[in-house]
């Protein structure tokens, strides 16, 4: 079966916060996810859909339906687990990281999965049918115009994301597997917003807009245009950018628990989020860790302060209360006082 050429990640013209935001979150899946605002085509489903094709290949056990990893406890379903504990051999392949789409439509069956209560009943034996959560496990779930879904289904996505943990439970019976997965969200700001406490449950938030520069429009215009004239051709323009990309992003993985990050920078990072009278802890925690990601991508082991000035906007902007007398942007008030913060050290 022949896939669909899709356009290439490094060939993406502007949107470099989107971007960095993406690349981060697959660097340290902790993060917890990219919600991606932004005006109608601005190249955010693009963007997501070709990061797929710079990702590294993960090995799973074959047969598996929640693409187990074969050697991390974490990312094991419990028949993997067991496997293991009986000392049976493991068949293992390599796949593509699995991109999942959630539907506005889906039901709750569908994205956590159904037991099969006749065979459980009849024959005594747990039967389940995998739903969205357990396909997206060590890969990507994107929620276009999250801001319209469900509260309901956003709540059991974020609540997932944030555990690792997807349970069912019906009649008494229950079943519980790993879901690990890059949570992305986009919408249109004109549709709605949605709610503060669940906007703040994602890592990162980028703002985007379309662009305004004549001339990188017309350049985004002909890069595109080469593509579709002679896809093949143009993939293989582009092909030793995505695969140096890709080989960035491994060694970025491999490094990520070696970089450490200084006490004064930790410091200086909960000093602003307690002068942007931020609620609760998770602007600290998300700094930190995009920062530490940040640090990998650059091949450094040591926080510098332009990683942090990197990722300060991206993992605060969503957190700030809103102030209806105020007429600066909410990234506007960060970078202003995160200029001020750092003017301020020794």
């Amino acid at each position: 079966m022949q896939t669909q050429p899709i356009f290439p990640f490094t060939a993406i013209v502007g949107q470099e916060e989107m971007k960095l935001a993406l690349l981060l979150n697959v660097i340290d899946p902790k993060i917890g996810g990219v919600m991606i605002m932004g005006d109608r085509g601005t190249g955010k489903t693009t963007t997501i859909r070709a990061l797929i094709d710079i990702l590294p290949s993960i090995p799973v056990v074959k047969g598996d339906l929640f693409n187990s990893h074969p050697s991390d406890p974490e990312l094991m379903s419990t028949d993997v687990q067991k496997k293991i504990a009986n000392q049976e051999p493991l068949v293992i392949e390599y796949i593509k990281v699995p991109m999942v789409d959630l539907p506005l439509g889906a039901t709750e069956d569908r994205l956590c999965g159904t037991i099969d209560m006749e065979k459980a009943l009849v024959e005594g034996v747990k039967s389940f049918e995998p739903g969205l959560l357990a396909k997206a496990h060590r890969g990507l779930l994107y929620v276009d115009e999250v801001n319209l879904l469900d509260d309901h289904l956003v709540d059991i996505l974020l609540d997932a994301a944030a555990s690792g943990w997807n349970t069912v439970e019906r009649e008494g019976i229950s079943i519980r597997h790993p879901a690990r997965f890059v949570l992305i969200g986009s919408g249109n700001p004109e549709e709605g917003e949605l709610r503060p406490q669940l906007l703040d449950r994602f890592g990162l938030h980028t703002s985007i807009s379309t662009v305004k520069d004549a001339k990188l429009r017309v350049k985004i215009v002909e890069e595109r245009s080469a593509f579709d004239r002679d896809p093949e051709k143009y993939l293989q323009r582009w092909q030793e950018a995505q695969e140096k990309l890709s080989n960035q992003i491994v060694h970025a993985q491999q490094l990520l628990p070696h970089v450490t990050i200084s006490e004064s920078y930790k410091v200086l990072i909960s000093q602003i989020c307690a002068e942007l009278d931020i609620d609760g802890l998770r602007g600290d925690i998300v700094t930190n860790r995009a920062a530490c990601a940040h640090a990998a991508l650059r091949n450094c082991k040591q926080v510098e302060i332009q990683d942090i000035e990197k990722v300060i906007v991206m993992s605060l902007r969503h957190r700030l209360r809103k102030d209806p007398l105020s007429t600066m942007d909410s990234g506007e008030r960060i970078q202003q006082m995160w200029q001020s913060a750092i003017s301020d050290m020794p």
